[in-house]
């Protein structure tokens, strides 16, 4: 009876994490290197595909209820769609541009709508969009698609994409992932030009200087994000769903292999995140970049305050109070060993990012 029971539990596991799989992978997350530019969507067809509406929007932040592309568009104006989730570093990098274009070419008739469309469950809340929008300060229209009815209305299946639409609904332009800024705005421009609008004097932004250098990839820690992705942690242990377990690091760092989360203290494998439950915690990471950010919360009413290392000696301590990106470290590009020292209970923390 008890083996028949096993038997079952170990089917059903494996059936969570292939319904996982299949939702997780329809959705990307594209980096600097592997940023392109796709024609009107995957799943749009036509030389001018009509952009579908905004459908499903639960909150709405610098704008109200009756905000729609099609309005916009019987009102001659311009619509760009940024598809985008707050803790997304590629979609923060985009930021400054976005911000850029709606002070330039607002007043020509360009309206952009950012469509917030969450990756961990804390981004659903309209409390911490609002909080992000706020330090971010973006002023353009910003809406919530927590259940994902616009993103797939538009086919999309990328963070961050923006699609330019002109006065007829058609998709002119879209984009995936970071870059050619320069590009979107070009062609931003010829989209106001045909409605009538002066634009000769506007110089357009130039596109950053890139590097091709290797990076560690992002990691999810998160057991419904890790696993589906054929990710894991170091330690031997390895994620089990919902379990509390109690993890030990390596005896030395020789034996840490890069590009694993190892974690040490008793944590609980939450689908989206690793929590801990008792006591102190360590996060132990070796990656290549320069550059390393988490995504993090504490569950208390006060902050924790968590202790970072970089190849052995400590950079900073970093106040971690509400669930967003924060940026660990930020200096020489090469393979460096990261060590996060948690003080105390209910730090929580879904992934990694790095540059």
């Amino acid at each position: 009876m008890v083996r028949y029971k096993t038997v079952i539990l170990v089917v059903v596991i494996v059936l969570i994490v292939l319904s996982i799989y299949s939702l997780e992978s329809t959705k990307i997350k594209i980096s600097p290197g592997i940023s392109q530019q796709l024609n009107f969507g995957d799943n749009i067809q036509g030389d001018l595909a009509k952009a579908p509406d905004l459908v499903g929007i639960s909150g709405y932040i610098n704008t109200d209820e009756d905000i729609s592309i099609k309005k916009l568009n019987s009102e001659g104006k311009i619509v760009l769609v940024d598809f985008w989730t707050y803790t997304c570093i590629n979609c923060i990098r985009t930021l400054p541009y976005l911000k850029e274009w709606h002070e330039k070419y607002y007043d020509k008739g360009l309206v952009i709508i950012g469509v917030h469309t969450p990756e961990f469950s804390y981004e659903k809340k309209y409390e911490n969009v609002l909080s992000a929008v706020n330090e971010f300060e973006i002023s353009y229209p910003v809406v919530q698609d927590n259940d994902y009815l616009t993103w797939n209305a538009f086919g999309n299946r990328y963070w961050p994409r923006k699609y330019l639409i002109d006065t007829k609904g058609n998709i002119r332009y879209d984009h995936i992932g970071e870059g050619s800024y320069k590009e979107t705005e070009e062609k931003i421009q010829e989209l106001l030009k045909e409605i009538g609008q002066d634009v000769s004097d506007m110089d357009t932004v130039e596109d950053p200087v890139t590097f091709t250098l290797s990076k560690t990839q992002e990691l999810y820690v998160g057991h419904a994000f890790a696993l589906s992705r054929g990710q894991n942690l170091g330690n031997k242990e390895g994620l089990v769903p919902q379990a509390v377990i109690d993890y030990s690091l390596p005896e030395t760092l020789d034996e840490i292999s890069p590009d694993k989360v190892y974690v040490q203290g008793k944590w609980r494998n939450n689908p989206d995140n690793l929590q801990l439950t008792e006591g102190k915690g360590k996060i132990v990471l070796k990656f290549t970049g320069n550059e390393v950010n988490i995504v993090a919360d504490s569950l208390k009413q006060s902050s924790i305050n968590i202790d970072v290392s970089i190849d052995g000696v400590k950079t900073n301590t970093i106040s971690v109070n509400e669930p967003k990106l924060y940026t660990l470290y930020k200096k020489d590009y090469g393979q460096h060993t990261l060590e996060i020292t948690i003080p105390e209970s209910d730090f929580i923390f879904s992934s990694f990012t790095f540059g």
